[in-house]
């Protein structure tokens, strides 16, 4: 109406706004996994032996963005001649603007090869801590099934309880997480499925399932959809490292395994 003052909001109208938008729920940061993936997980008789092997940290069930990935630490396979290095066979090279890696490797006898890599730290700023995601795969070589559950005696790790290959849709596959070699009751594991586009997550929880291990460590997960599944476990690791701007933060150390699952 004419005359009438305009109404300034008093102190009670701000703290309403201000309490509305503290409990507005923050969006939950996209997970990130170390990727590890062969051309194949499992290498017949008469098969294509030189296996490929794709390196690059993403966001798999989102399908990117992909992060900036330097030169690995280390890059190897434990097979039936032992530990190789395998550095030297990286290549470099470029996904959606992005460093990541590729490399070939030639079996050359039976037996279950397990590749692994030790990514370089990798600083989250919007976390406020340094990355290190020690990620491996198993390969089966002309049917041999001996030494994939091999340990490498990362600083974390997890050791498959179930063969992790010649999965069907539907199997359940069980891990002990283990920080320098013993056991982690409790920990919590993420677990993503490599997008290949077929599937929209209805809502953010759906992206990354979250399952946790019992008292001793153990956990399990029944693998839904054919394709590959990572699953990290991630711990507080007890040395800080310095990030970019030389400040010493909190490093994230995550144990990584990718399995493949077909449908009968």
């Amino acid at each position: 109406m004419p005359g009438t003052p305009t109404r300034i909001p008093g102190p009670e109208i701000a703290l309403m706004g201000l309490l509305a938008l503290a409990l507005t729920p923050a969006t939950p940061a996209a997970a990130h996994f170390q990727e590890l993936i062969p051309s194949t997980e499992i290498v017949t008789e008469g098969g294509n032996t030189p296996v490929g092997l794709s390196l690059a940290f993403t966001h798999p069930m989102e399908r990117g963005p992909v992060m900036e990935m330097a030169e690995p630490v280390q890059f190897g396979v434990l097979g039936p001649a032992g530990r190789e290095d395998l550095k030297s066979a990286l290549k470099r090279i470029k996904v959606d603007g992005k460093s990541a890696y590729t490399a070939e490797y030639r079996v050359k006898k039976p037996g279950d090869y397990v590749f692994f890599v030790e990514p370089a730290p990798y600083w989250e700023p919007g976390e406020g801590k340094m990355i290190v995601h020690y990620t491996k795969v198993v390969v089966d070589a002309f049917g041999a099934e001996d030494g994939w559950d091999a340990a490498l005696g990362l600083p974390v790790e997890i050791e498959p309880l179930v063969r992790p290959y010649g999965l069907w849709t539907g199997n359940l596959f069980r891990g002990i997480v283990k920080q320098y070699g013993k056991p982690v009751p409790f920990a919590a594991v993420e677990v993503e499925w490599r997008n290949d586009g077929s599937v929209k997550p209805p809502a953010d929880p759906f992206v990354t399932q979250v399952t946790k291990a019992d008292s001793n460590g153990v956990f399990s997960y029944a693998m839904p959809k054919a394709g590959w599944w990572g699953f990290a476990a991630l711990l507080d690791g007890p040395t800080p490292l310095t990030s970019p701007e030389g400040k010493e933060v909190p490093v994230e150390q995550g144990a990584l395994i990718w399995v493949r699952t077909r449908d009968m």
